[in-house]
């Protein structure tokens, strides 16, 4: 009896780090989401070929932006329905 405990124990420390994990992901994209999203599509831009100066500059945009924030503390609840840009 006392197996079964401790492995449905594992399982719930298990869950609660995944858990926490998700958290950290998702403040971490965020943060860094539309930064990311922008660079992504300056390189797609030069990879074919075209002038990717604007998507570069978003880019650095988004990524002052983000230093921004993360220089101001702030919970989680700060980001709900955050669509600034």
């Amino acid at each position: 009896m006392k197996a079964k405990l401790q492995r449905g124990q594992g399982m719930t420390e298990y869950i609660v780090i995944v858990a926490l994990i998700a958290v950290a992901a998702i403040a971490t994209y965020q943060f860094f989401g539309q930064t990311v999203r922008s660079q992504t599509a300056g390189i797609a831009r030069e990879v074919a070929g075209q002038d990717a100066t604007a998507a570069i500059t978003e880019a650095q945009g988004r990524a002052a932006d983000a230093e921004t924030e993360g220089a101001t503390r702030k919970g989680l609840n700060a980001y709900q329905n955050n669509n600034s840009r």
